[in-house]
Protein backbone atom coordinates (compact mmCIF):
# COMPACT_ATOMS: atom_id res chain seq x y z
CA UNK A 1 0.00 0.00 0.00
CA UNK A 2 2.47 2.50 0.81
CA UNK A 3 4.48 2.02 -2.28
CA UNK A 4 0.96 2.78 -4.30
CA UNK A 5 0.57 5.72 -2.49
CA UNK A 6 4.61 6.84 -2.97
CA UNK A 7 4.14 6.01 -6.45
CA UNK A 8 0.81 7.60 -6.74
CA UNK A 9 2.92 10.79 -5.41
CA UNK A 10 5.29 10.73 -8.43
CA UNK A 11 3.04 10.00 -10.95
CA UNK A 12 1.18 12.89 -10.19
CA UNK A 13 3.76 15.41 -9.55
CA UNK A 14 5.72 13.95 -13.03
CA UNK A 15 1.97 14.09 -15.11
CA UNK A 16 0.42 17.10 -13.55
CA UNK A 17 3.45 19.76 -13.01
CA UNK A 18 0.90 23.02 -12.99
CA UNK A 19 -0.79 21.81 -10.18
CA UNK A 20 2.19 22.42 -8.48
CA UNK A 21 3.15 25.79 -10.19
CA UNK A 22 -0.13 27.29 -10.48
CA UNK A 23 -0.97 30.46 -9.37
CA UNK A 24 -4.64 32.30 -8.42
CA UNK A 25 -4.40 34.29 -10.79
CA UNK A 26 -4.38 31.93 -13.46
CA UNK A 27 -8.12 30.72 -12.22
CA UNK A 28 -9.14 33.69 -14.39
CA UNK A 29 -7.03 33.89 -17.01
CA UNK A 30 -5.95 30.51 -18.26
CA UNK A 31 -8.99 28.08 -18.79
CA UNK A 32 -6.75 25.48 -20.17
CA UNK A 33 -5.40 24.49 -16.74
CA UNK A 34 -8.90 24.37 -15.49
CA UNK A 35 -10.25 21.29 -17.57
CA UNK A 36 -6.59 19.30 -17.78
CA UNK A 37 -7.11 17.34 -14.76
CA UNK A 38 -9.67 14.59 -15.76
CA UNK A 39 -8.54 11.80 -13.58
CA UNK A 40 -9.15 10.55 -10.16
CA UNK A 41 -7.63 7.91 -8.33
CA UNK A 42 -8.98 5.23 -5.82
CA UNK A 43 -7.74 2.82 -3.30
CA UNK A 44 -9.36 -0.76 -2.94
CA UNK A 45 -8.60 -3.51 -1.09
CA UNK A 46 -6.83 -5.35 -3.54
CA UNK A 47 -4.19 -2.05 -3.16
CA UNK A 48 -4.32 -1.72 -6.68
CA UNK A 49 -5.11 1.32 -8.51
CA UNK A 50 -8.44 2.40 -10.72
CA UNK A 51 -9.37 5.31 -12.68
CA UNK A 52 -12.68 7.31 -13.30
CA UNK A 53 -13.63 10.39 -14.70
CA UNK A 54 -13.56 13.13 -11.88
CA UNK A 55 -11.01 15.21 -10.59
CA UNK A 56 -7.29 14.93 -9.89
CA UNK A 57 -7.71 16.96 -6.43
CA UNK A 58 -10.09 13.73 -5.01
CA UNK A 59 -6.81 11.96 -5.35
CA UNK A 60 -4.61 14.42 -3.66
CA UNK A 61 -6.62 14.55 -1.05
CA UNK A 62 -6.94 10.42 -0.26
CA UNK A 63 -3.12 10.79 0.65
CA UNK A 64 -4.19 13.89 2.79
CA UNK A 65 -6.02 11.55 5.35
CA UNK A 66 -3.15 9.63 6.01
CA UNK A 67 -0.24 11.81 5.66
CA UNK A 68 0.59 15.86 5.25
CA UNK A 69 -0.86 17.63 2.28
CA UNK A 70 0.97 19.75 0.44
CA UNK A 71 -1.72 21.03 -1.62
CA UNK A 72 -1.83 25.43 -1.47
CA UNK A 73 -4.34 27.95 -1.50
CA UNK A 74 -3.93 28.52 -5.28
CA UNK A 75 -4.83 24.81 -5.58
CA UNK A 76 -7.81 25.83 -3.47
CA UNK A 77 -8.56 28.79 -5.51
CA UNK A 78 -8.12 26.85 -8.91
CA UNK A 79 -10.71 24.07 -7.99
CA UNK A 80 -13.04 25.86 -6.85
CA UNK A 81 -13.97 28.30 -9.50
CA UNK A 82 -17.69 27.63 -11.61
CA UNK A 83 -15.48 27.03 -15.13
CA UNK A 84 -13.21 24.16 -13.50
CA UNK A 85 -16.32 22.02 -13.94
CA UNK A 86 -19.47 24.12 -15.05
CA UNK A 87 -22.80 22.95 -14.24
CA UNK A 88 -22.33 20.79 -11.45
CA UNK A 89 -23.68 22.80 -8.96
CA UNK A 90 -26.81 20.39 -8.40
CA UNK A 91 -24.88 17.12 -8.32
CA UNK A 92 -24.67 15.96 -5.13
CA UNK A 93 -22.36 12.74 -5.60
CA UNK A 94 -19.35 14.56 -4.12
CA UNK A 95 -21.43 15.11 -0.83
CA UNK A 96 -22.69 12.07 -0.61
CA UNK A 97 -18.50 10.79 -0.94
CA UNK A 98 -17.89 12.75 1.94
CA UNK A 99 -20.45 11.90 4.05
CA UNK A 100 -19.77 8.10 3.03
CA UNK A 101 -16.39 8.72 3.84
CA UNK A 102 -17.10 10.00 7.61
CA UNK A 103 -19.44 6.67 7.83
CA UNK A 104 -16.75 3.87 7.08
CA UNK A 105 -17.03 0.38 9.11
CA UNK A 106 -20.72 -0.49 9.22
CA UNK A 107 -19.84 -3.85 8.10
CA UNK A 108 -17.43 -4.41 11.06
CA UNK A 109 -19.72 -4.02 13.96
CA UNK A 110 -20.21 -7.26 14.94
CA UNK A 111 -16.73 -6.93 15.84
CA UNK A 112 -17.23 -4.93 18.72
CA UNK A 113 -19.08 -5.14 21.99
CA UNK A 114 -20.74 -3.14 24.51
CA UNK A 115 -18.88 -1.46 27.06
CA UNK A 116 -21.16 -1.37 30.15
CA UNK A 117 -21.94 1.14 33.56
CA UNK A 118 -24.21 0.91 35.76
CA UNK A 119 -26.68 -1.04 33.36
CA UNK A 120 -26.39 1.40 30.34
CA UNK A 121 -24.49 1.11 26.87
CA UNK A 122 -22.20 3.88 27.33
CA UNK A 123 -19.38 2.63 23.84
CA UNK A 124 -18.54 -0.10 22.55
CA UNK A 125 -14.96 -1.94 22.15
CA UNK A 126 -13.10 -4.21 19.83
CA UNK A 127 -12.53 -8.04 20.80
CA UNK A 128 -9.02 -7.92 20.05
CA UNK A 129 -8.71 -4.08 21.92
CA UNK A 130 -10.45 -5.97 24.93
CA UNK A 131 -7.93 -8.38 25.05
CA UNK A 132 -5.34 -6.01 26.06
CA UNK A 133 -7.84 -5.10 29.23
CA UNK A 134 -7.65 -8.75 30.91
CA UNK A 135 -4.96 -8.16 32.83
CA UNK A 136 -6.39 -5.09 34.31
CA UNK A 137 -8.75 -7.14 35.93
CA UNK A 138 -9.08 -4.79 39.29
CA UNK A 139 -10.52 -2.05 36.65
CA UNK A 140 -12.37 -3.94 33.73
CA UNK A 141 -14.36 -6.92 33.41
CA UNK A 142 -15.30 -9.41 30.49
CA UNK A 143 -17.90 -11.02 30.65
CA UNK A 144 -18.83 -14.08 28.28
CA UNK A 145 -22.13 -14.19 26.69
CA UNK A 146 -24.16 -15.99 28.86
CA UNK A 147 -27.88 -15.33 27.23
CA UNK A 148 -28.26 -11.90 29.18
CA UNK A 149 -29.20 -8.40 28.03
CA UNK A 150 -26.18 -7.40 26.90
CA UNK A 151 -24.32 -10.67 25.66
CA UNK A 152 -20.54 -10.44 25.83
CA UNK A 153 -19.31 -7.22 27.05
CA UNK A 154 -16.81 -5.04 29.24
CA UNK A 155 -17.79 -3.39 32.18
CA UNK A 156 -15.75 -1.80 35.17
CA UNK A 157 -15.08 -3.50 38.39
CA UNK A 158 -17.84 -3.04 40.59
CA UNK A 159 -15.42 -2.09 43.03
CA UNK A 160 -15.29 1.62 41.66
CA UNK A 161 -18.63 3.13 42.61
CA UNK A 162 -17.74 7.18 41.76
CA UNK A 163 -16.77 9.00 38.84
CA UNK A 164 -13.84 10.55 40.48
CA UNK A 165 -12.23 6.89 41.30
CA UNK A 166 -13.42 6.15 38.17
CA UNK A 167 -11.55 8.93 36.10
CA UNK A 168 -8.39 8.27 38.43
CA UNK A 169 -7.98 4.19 37.57
CA UNK A 170 -8.88 4.23 34.14
CA UNK A 171 -6.73 7.05 33.34
CA UNK A 172 -3.94 5.26 34.51
CA UNK A 173 -4.70 2.38 32.45
CA UNK A 174 -5.08 4.65 29.68
CA UNK A 175 -1.46 5.81 30.61
CA UNK A 176 -0.12 2.51 30.39
CA UNK A 177 -1.73 2.00 26.99
CA UNK A 178 -1.00 4.45 25.41
CA UNK A 179 3.30 4.13 26.64
CA UNK A 180 2.68 0.69 24.66
CA UNK A 181 1.42 2.89 21.52
CA UNK A 182 -1.63 1.07 21.77
CA UNK A 183 -3.67 4.37 22.37
CA UNK A 184 -1.24 6.68 20.51
CA UNK A 185 -1.64 10.68 21.03
CA UNK A 186 -2.55 10.95 24.50
CA UNK A 187 -3.63 14.42 24.59
CA UNK A 188 -4.31 15.16 28.67
CA UNK A 189 -7.85 16.22 27.74
CA UNK A 190 -10.71 14.52 29.51
CA UNK A 191 -14.14 13.89 27.63
CA UNK A 192 -17.61 12.64 29.65
CA UNK A 193 -18.68 9.05 29.64
CA UNK A 194 -22.20 9.31 29.69
CA UNK A 195 -24.94 7.16 27.92
CA UNK A 196 -26.68 10.17 26.07
CA UNK A 197 -25.86 14.25 25.72
CA UNK A 198 -26.93 15.46 29.35
CA UNK A 199 -27.11 12.66 31.11
CA UNK A 200 -25.54 11.47 34.74
CA UNK A 201 -21.51 11.25 33.75
CA UNK A 202 -20.48 7.88 35.12
CA UNK A 203 -16.27 8.98 34.34
CA UNK A 204 -14.16 11.14 32.45
CA UNK A 205 -12.16 9.20 29.74
CA UNK A 206 -8.71 10.69 27.79
CA UNK A 207 -9.88 12.22 24.88
CA UNK A 208 -7.41 10.12 22.64
CA UNK A 209 -8.94 6.81 24.41
CA UNK A 210 -12.47 7.97 23.57
CA UNK A 211 -12.66 6.12 19.82
CA UNK A 212 -11.28 2.84 21.42
CA UNK A 213 -13.86 2.44 24.03
CA UNK A 214 -16.61 3.58 21.31
CA UNK A 215 -17.93 6.27 23.76
CA UNK A 216 -20.06 9.34 22.28
CA UNK A 217 -17.81 11.93 21.67
CA UNK A 218 -19.26 15.71 21.50
CA UNK A 219 -17.72 18.80 19.17
CA UNK A 220 -18.71 22.37 18.54
CA UNK A 221 -17.90 23.13 14.84
CA UNK A 222 -19.04 27.07 13.71
CA UNK A 223 -19.12 28.35 10.58
CA UNK A 224 -17.73 32.18 10.43
CA UNK A 225 -19.00 33.59 7.29
CA UNK A 226 -19.19 37.38 5.98
CA UNK A 227 -21.69 38.94 4.02
CA UNK A 228 -20.38 42.12 1.58
CA UNK A 229 -22.32 43.20 -1.69
CA UNK A 230 -25.15 40.62 -1.40
CA UNK A 231 -22.68 37.62 -1.22
CA UNK A 232 -21.54 35.67 1.43
CA UNK A 233 -18.54 34.31 2.21
CA UNK A 234 -17.25 31.62 4.55
CA UNK A 235 -13.50 31.77 6.55
CA UNK A 236 -11.42 29.06 5.48
CA UNK A 237 -8.97 27.57 8.20
CA UNK A 238 -6.04 25.58 7.10
CA UNK A 239 -4.46 23.61 9.55
CA UNK A 240 -1.03 23.29 11.05
CA UNK A 241 1.49 20.54 9.14
CA UNK A 242 2.48 19.57 12.04
CA UNK A 243 -1.00 19.21 13.83
CA UNK A 244 -1.11 15.04 14.48
CA UNK A 245 -4.65 14.61 12.61
CA UNK A 246 -5.45 15.79 9.40
CA UNK A 247 -2.63 17.83 9.19
CA UNK A 248 -2.77 20.64 6.26
CA UNK A 249 -5.87 20.08 5.38
CA UNK A 250 -8.98 22.76 4.88
CA UNK A 251 -10.85 23.28 8.50
CA UNK A 252 -13.60 25.11 9.79
CA UNK A 253 -12.60 29.10 11.37
CA UNK A 254 -13.46 27.38 14.71
CA UNK A 255 -13.52 23.99 16.05
CA UNK A 256 -12.85 21.90 18.75
CA UNK A 257 -14.05 18.63 20.77
CA UNK A 258 -16.14 19.09 23.98
CA UNK A 259 -14.22 18.89 26.91
CA UNK A 260 -15.76 17.78 30.43
CA UNK A 261 -16.82 20.82 32.64
CA UNK A 262 -17.69 23.44 29.39
CA UNK A 263 -21.09 23.82 27.98
CA UNK A 264 -21.24 24.46 24.60
CA UNK A 265 -21.19 28.23 24.08
CA UNK A 266 -18.05 28.70 26.40
CA UNK A 267 -16.66 26.45 24.43
CA UNK A 268 -17.43 28.20 21.14
CA UNK A 269 -16.00 31.37 23.00
CA UNK A 270 -13.09 29.82 24.36
CA UNK A 271 -12.38 28.39 20.68
CA UNK A 272 -13.24 31.38 19.22
CA UNK A 273 -10.75 33.26 21.17
CA UNK A 274 -7.82 30.71 20.74
CA UNK A 275 -8.09 29.47 17.06
CA UNK A 276 -8.94 32.64 15.42
CA UNK A 277 -8.67 35.85 17.71
CA UNK A 278 -12.28 36.48 18.08
CA UNK A 279 -13.20 39.05 20.93
CA UNK A 280 -15.97 37.37 23.15
CA UNK A 281 -18.00 40.80 22.39
CA UNK A 282 -18.27 39.06 18.53
CA UNK A 283 -18.16 35.70 19.66
CA UNK A 284 -20.91 35.75 21.54
CA UNK A 285 -23.36 36.19 18.91
CA UNK A 286 -22.74 33.08 17.42
CA UNK A 287 -26.03 30.96 16.59
CA UNK A 288 -26.60 27.03 17.59
CA UNK A 289 -27.97 26.13 14.71
CA UNK A 290 -28.32 22.15 14.80
CA UNK A 291 -26.59 18.79 14.97
CA UNK A 292 -24.41 15.95 12.67
CA UNK A 293 -23.85 12.85 13.39
CA UNK A 294 -21.44 10.07 12.10
CA UNK A 295 -20.10 6.82 13.29
CA UNK A 296 -16.92 5.46 11.57
CA UNK A 297 -15.34 2.30 12.34
CA UNK A 298 -11.76 1.89 11.64
CA UNK A 299 -9.19 -0.92 13.05
CA UNK A 300 -10.29 -1.07 16.79
CA UNK A 301 -11.08 2.66 16.39
CA UNK A 302 -15.11 3.09 17.19
CA UNK A 303 -16.42 6.95 16.45
CA UNK A 304 -19.53 7.96 17.98
CA UNK A 305 -19.22 11.67 17.12
CA UNK A 306 -22.03 14.31 17.49
CA UNK A 307 -21.30 17.89 16.26
CA UNK A 308 -23.11 21.16 17.61
CA UNK A 309 -23.32 23.68 14.99
CA UNK A 310 -22.88 27.05 15.27
CA UNK A 311 -22.82 30.20 12.60
CA UNK A 312 -21.60 33.32 13.20
CA UNK A 313 -21.90 36.76 11.08
CA UNK A 314 -18.67 38.53 11.26
CA UNK A 315 -17.89 41.96 10.35
CA UNK A 316 -16.54 42.59 7.22
CA UNK A 317 -13.12 44.47 8.33
CA UNK A 318 -12.52 41.41 10.63
CA UNK A 319 -9.67 39.19 9.78
CA UNK A 320 -9.11 35.94 11.90
CA UNK A 321 -5.40 35.37 13.92
CA UNK A 322 -4.55 31.76 14.92
CA UNK A 323 -3.16 32.19 18.92
CA UNK A 324 -2.34 28.47 19.20
CA UNK A 325 -0.53 27.83 16.27
CA UNK A 326 -3.37 24.81 15.17
CA UNK A 327 -3.68 26.56 12.22
CA UNK A 328 -1.43 27.84 9.34
CA UNK A 329 -3.44 30.75 7.60
CA UNK A 330 -7.06 31.77 6.79
CA UNK A 331 -8.33 32.63 3.42
CA UNK A 332 -11.97 34.44 2.70
CA UNK A 333 -13.87 32.02 -0.02
CA UNK A 334 -17.44 32.49 -1.70
CA UNK A 335 -19.68 30.11 -0.09
CA UNK A 336 -20.61 28.69 -3.52
CA UNK A 337 -16.77 28.15 -4.29
CA UNK A 338 -15.95 26.33 -0.74
CA UNK A 339 -19.02 24.30 -2.07
CA UNK A 340 -17.00 23.49 -5.08
CA UNK A 341 -14.17 22.15 -2.93
CA UNK A 342 -16.25 20.03 -1.10
CA UNK A 343 -17.97 18.57 -3.91
CA UNK A 344 -14.68 18.21 -6.22
CA UNK A 345 -12.02 17.83 -3.41
CA UNK A 346 -11.05 15.67 -0.21
CA UNK A 347 -9.37 19.16 0.79
CA UNK A 348 -11.65 18.99 3.75
CA UNK A 349 -10.70 17.19 6.91
CA UNK A 350 -13.37 14.93 6.69
CA UNK A 351 -16.28 16.11 9.52
CA UNK A 352 -15.74 19.66 8.64
CA UNK A 353 -17.42 18.38 5.37
CA UNK A 354 -20.05 17.63 7.19
CA UNK A 355 -20.84 20.50 8.95
CA UNK A 356 -20.75 22.80 5.91
CA UNK A 357 -23.01 20.66 3.93
CA UNK A 358 -25.30 21.33 6.69
CA UNK A 359 -24.81 25.01 5.90
CA UNK A 360 -25.54 25.19 2.51
CA UNK A 361 -28.87 23.23 2.99
CA UNK A 362 -29.83 26.34 5.50
CA UNK A 363 -28.16 28.81 3.23
CA UNK A 364 -29.89 27.99 0.28
CA UNK A 365 -27.13 26.63 -1.91
CA UNK A 366 -28.72 22.95 -2.02
CA UNK A 367 -32.33 23.06 -3.03
CA UNK A 368 -35.02 20.47 -3.16
CA UNK A 369 -34.80 20.35 -6.78
CA UNK A 370 -31.74 18.59 -6.74
CA UNK A 371 -32.44 14.72 -6.93
CA UNK A 372 -31.04 12.90 -4.05
CA UNK A 373 -31.63 16.07 -1.71
CA UNK A 374 -33.65 14.49 0.84
CA UNK A 375 -31.32 11.53 0.99
CA UNK A 376 -28.45 13.56 1.66
CA UNK A 377 -30.09 15.56 4.24
CA UNK A 378 -30.98 12.72 6.18
CA UNK A 379 -27.53 11.61 6.06
CA UNK A 380 -26.02 14.11 7.89
CA UNK A 381 -26.98 12.43 10.84
CA UNK A 382 -26.11 8.98 10.19
CA UNK A 383 -24.85 8.54 13.41
CA UNK A 384 -26.71 8.12 16.80
CA UNK A 385 -27.44 11.62 17.60
CA UNK A 386 -28.21 11.68 21.28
Amino acid sequence: MASNVQHLTQTIRLSFPSLHNFKASDAFTNKSLITTFPVRFSFHSSAKLTTSIRSLPVATASICYRSSCAFTWDDVVRVSQPEYSPDDSSDLHGYFEKIKICNRGSEMQSEFFPFIIEDQVVGYTHNRFASHLRKYDDVFIYSENNGGRFGSHLKLNSKLKTADERTRVVGEVIKCLGEEDLIPGIRNELYPVTSTFGSPIFFSLERAAAPYFGIKAYGVHMNGYVEKDGQKFLWIGKRSQVKPTYPGMLDHLVAGGLPHGIACGENIIKECEEEAGIPRSISNRARPVGAVSYMDINGFSYKRDVLFCYDLKLPEDFVPKNQDGEVESFQLIPVAHVANVIRRTGFFKPNCSLVIIDFLFRHGYICPEYFGYLDLLQSLRSGDCS
